[in-house]
């Protein structure tokens, strides 16, 4: 069979139950639900770790977080776990990079590894197509040779600042914080890298004898701080040109970076939450708007009906449920449940919603197997490979039986903030506690089966919750159900005894500064030897 093209957009910090696919009767998001309408739907996609570094190298790689270690800004992908653009590189495919996140485009963390072309729209001087200036061609060359020569001179410098404690600490400051996030394009140029990659494949219609490609696409606009166009926010949130305090509320918000991440000494008040929520929903909207575009031109195409395209989150963001907002410290759905679709229109024919809980570490399997075949050599076992491939849920041969497993390391680096300013929060959150949480679906008494969520907290059960009946996960349910708990439990320990057994040694970077006590703390809590 024919390689398909693969094009894998990952919607960075997008909450499921934000699109209107996954029930949000007032989103606005039109393109994505289209999508998510005329192709494969899954409705509790659940992502193996809560924050971008550890979520991202397990859909490089297919591993959770635990096998593959990356879990801090400050490690590397080990070069022996084989990443997902290398392979597809080395079966013959064209691979390329549109990224916005600097932690995915910037840090010299192996994310970029086998992509032979890499545009980054994030960090201090991005790396864009040549052709997305409006520039005189001549003077296009010119100024390219010059950015490419202070790229070489900033990257290392970038890559020490995203992975040094003392330089992460400093940019929490909130006068320095809209510095740093315009100048250093901290959610890179969302609209421009769709832009330029609609055009990219619009470019790519006109030539003949390409190898087969595979695109990864990184959106960062529902991340903080949100700033999307007024005519967005005029929808979302109307009241907020007429109100001075709610305007007031959003500029802080988008100031103050250390709390986009620090667990909240006190709750939310009424029209916080409500400015926080309004203004998310305004940035998904605007993300889908000019997704349009894109989506449009990938239906459009000669290889449409041979493309595979994946849209996921690597997790999504606390508005303020549980205590929280941003995404560092726990495992509930708001952080976890990610929008997950797909179309291959050569494979897939029919549209469906597939309700089984399943984990988006299998992107990877499911894009290697789709392109037919392993460069040799690669240390994967094919079957393995063709086995975890979400087309078999699709066909109704799930091969994890439903189960779908996170795992919750903290940021060390937010710890270390929090520490600083908050050292009351640690304990009163567990900030340093590792979290792991199984999803499944389960019978209950009158033999309905629902899905439940179980949450371990350290190596202690700590919640349980029926995420049929209770979405916002507000009652604990683990005492009253053990016949549910027990199993699930056993479920959660097989899983984390065999992905331990798979633990691969990291690559570390800088190190987070540690005083004597937080030290002893980590190795209490098996962080650091």
């Amino acid at each position: 069979m024919e390689q398909p093209d693969i094009i894998f957009i990952v919607l960075d910090t997008q909450r499921a139950d934000r699109l209107g696919c996954y029930g949000r009767k007032k989103a606005n998001t039109p393109n994505l639900d289209r999508f998510a309408a005329e192709g494969v739907l899954f409705e509790q996609a659940i992502s193996p770790a809560q924050w971008t570094i550890p979520s991202h190298a397990s859909m490089f790689t297919g591993l959770y977080p635990t096998a593959h270690q990356v879990t801090q800004s400050s490690q590397s992908l080990p070069a022996e776990r084989p990443h997902l653009a290398e392979l597809l590189r080395d079966s013959g495919y064209q691979t390329v990079a549109f990224c916005n996140n600097p932690l995915v485009g910037i840090l010299n963390n192996g994310f970029k590894r086998g992509f032979q072309t890499f545009y980054n729209y994030g960090g201090a001087i991005p790396s864009v197509p040549s052709d997305s200036t409006t520039l005189p061609r001549p003077l296009r060359r010119l100024v390219e040779t010059y950015t490419q020569f202070l790229r070489r001179i900033s990257y290392p410098i970038q890559n020490f600042f995203g992975q040094s404690d003392l330089a992460f600490r400093l940019s929490l400051n909130a006068w320095f914080t809209p510095i740093w996030s315009r100048v250093a394009n901290f959610k890179g140029q969302n609209e421009r890298s769709v832009r330029d990659l609609t055009h990219y494949l619009q470019m790519r219609e006109e030539k003949d004898g390409e190898r087969p490609l595979f695109l990864f696409l990184n959106l960062m606009e529902t991340h903080l701080p949100f700033t999307p166009p007024a005519e967005f926010i005029d929808k979302a949130a109307p009241y907020l040109l007429g109100s001075k305090e709610a305007r007031t509320i959003m500029r802080r918000w988008n100031r103050e970076s250390y709390r986009w991440a620090a667990p909240l000494a006190e709750p939310l008040g009424d029209l916080e939450a409500q400015v926080l929520s309004d203004l998310y929903d305004a940035e998904v909207a605007y993300q889908d708007a000019y997704l349009g575009q894109l989506l449009s031109q990938i239906q459009n195409r000669v290889n449409a009906e041979n493309t595979l395209t994946i849209i996921v989150a690597d997790h999504g963001d606390g508005l303020g449920e549980h205590g929280c907002v941003g995404h560092a410290f726990v495992a509930y759905q708001e952080l976890l449940h990610v929008p997950m679709m797909m179309q291959w229109p050569r494979r897939f024919k029919e549209p469906a919603r597939i309700s089984t809980p399943v984990s988006t570490r299998r992107v990877f399997h499911t894009m290697l197997d789709a392109a037919g075949r392993l460069p040799q050599g690669a240390a994967l076992d094919p079957m393995q490979v063709h086995g975890l491939t979400l087309a078999q849920t699709v066909m109704g041969r799930d091969p994890e039986q439903g189960v779908a497993y996170s795992e919750v390391y903290p940021p060390l680096t937010f710890v270390r903030a929090i520490e600083k300013r908050q050292p009351e929060l640690l304990e009163a959150y567990r900030c340093l506690s590792v979290r792991r949480s199984v999803v499944q679906e389960n019978r209950v008494a009158d033999g309905a089966a629902f899905p439940h969520k179980l949450i371990q907290v350290d190596e202690k059960l700590d919640e349980l919750f029926d995420l049929a009946h209770d979405p916002l996960e507000s009652e604990n349910l683990l005492a009253e159900r053990p016949s549910i708990v027990e199993p699930m439990q056993k479920e959660m320990s097989r899983l984390a005894t065999a992905v331990s057994q798979q633990k691969t040694q990291v690559t570390a970077g800088s190190q987070i500064e540690l005083d004597e006590n937080m030290t002893r703390r980590l190795r209490a809590l098996g962080y650091i030897d």
